[in-house]
């Protein structure tokens, strides 16, 4: 259930955040009257999120007759969650920083056009964070014993519930964490989820008779590995680690756990900066022996200040290379 909570606590952050940057810009700019547009288009996000879960349920339980057709069903909706997953983190680490101008740009945008304007964008900023949760959970819940029962649902509110107290606080500027850090952990934690989603829709691939190979087993550690103790549950209810894989399912959670996890917590590469131009703008002084040089008034003699030399002075050269020319 640990996976679940994770799921609503990071998906509903980022919805939380979201719906706060957006408040925070309508009170400061003394628009308060938009606000109820905007608490009505997160409120409809929140319907239809709630209406595409259920609609993912009943067609897993009610629609599909055979075994096979619904192990298939879990497999493609555990594929769409991985996807959803990987898309979802990346996106939030490149666009953290820019989040909350980009939304304010929008919203202001929005505010010249009209009420309905603000709730449409209120209402796309929180529903793609809600059918993602929605299908993540969904997926999430299937690779684990339980599935979408109790458990795991209540697990779920739980963690957009607290999402929801740690956006407020934030708002209130009562709670100082460090966001890149937080989305960084958790980010890491939903690709080794991500991973036991796609072995468990590999294994549901197999079930269903699509891929080869369900009773060819990787290796079978159940004596050290019991999956009836609290540490192989807790494995399994996060990660989908379990102690006898098939070769195929090994491969899955390999082959995209790692190369992912590599790719998120390597340090992002700093902005190239464009290349400095050559200072070609003022040309080179000539030298001194062949045209004098102009000096501030009062800094220099007389001679080195007049626009045209004296027919009687020598040419004028560096004074600390030749001796003073004599009277």
């Amino acid at each position: 259930m640990f996976a679940t909570y994770l799921i609503g606590l990071r998906e509903g952050l980022e919805a939380t955040l979201v719906v706060s940057i957006l408040v925070a810009f309508l009170v400061k700019s003394q628009r308060r009257d938009r606000l109820p547009q905007v608490w009505a288009g997160v409120g409809l996000a929140v319907v239809l999120s709630v209406v595409f879960g259920s609609l993912i349920q009943y067609t897993s339980t009610s629609l599909l007759r055979t075994s096979e057709s619904r192990e298939f069903f879990e497999a493609v909706t555990s594929v769409a969650a991985v996807v959803f997953v990987t898309w979802m983190i990346f996106w939030m680490r490149r666009a953290a920083r820019s989040i909350a101008g980009e939304l304010r740009g929008k919203l202001t945008e929005a505010l010249a056009v009209g009420s309905l304007a603000v709730a449409g964008m209120a209402f796309l900023a929180v529903v793609r964070e809600g059918l993602e949760t929605a299908l993540i959970f969904y997926a999430a819940a299937e690779s684990v014993a339980g599935g979408t029962g109790a458990g795991s649902l209540l697990a779920l509110v739980g963690g957009i519930a607290t999402a929801v107290v740690i956006g407020f606080l934030l708002y209130r500027s009562a709670l100082k964490i460090n966001l890149s850090r937080f989305f960084t952990w958790t980010g890491a934690l939903l690709i080794l989820v991500a991973a036991g989603i796609l072995k468990y829709g590999v294994h549901d691939f197999q079930e269903a008779g699509v891929l080869p190979g369900l009773n060819n087993q990787a290796f079978d550690i159940s004596a050290t590995l019991d999956p009836n103790a609290w540490y192989g549950a807790l494995l399994a209810g996060m990660f989908n680690i379990t102690a006898a894989p098939t070769v195929l399912e090994l491969i899955a959670w390999v082959a995209y756990a790692v190369p992912v996890l590599v790719l998120f917590l390597r340090k992002p590469a700093a902005p190239a900066k464009p290349p400095v131009a050559p200072a070609t703008a003022a040309p080179t002084a000539a030298p001194v022996a062949n045209t004098p040089t102009a000096a501030p008034a009062g800094n220099a003699p007389a001679e080195s200040t007049a626009t045209t030399p004296e027919p009687a002075a020598p040419a004028a050269v560096d004074a600390a290379a030749v001796p003073s020319p004599r009277a």
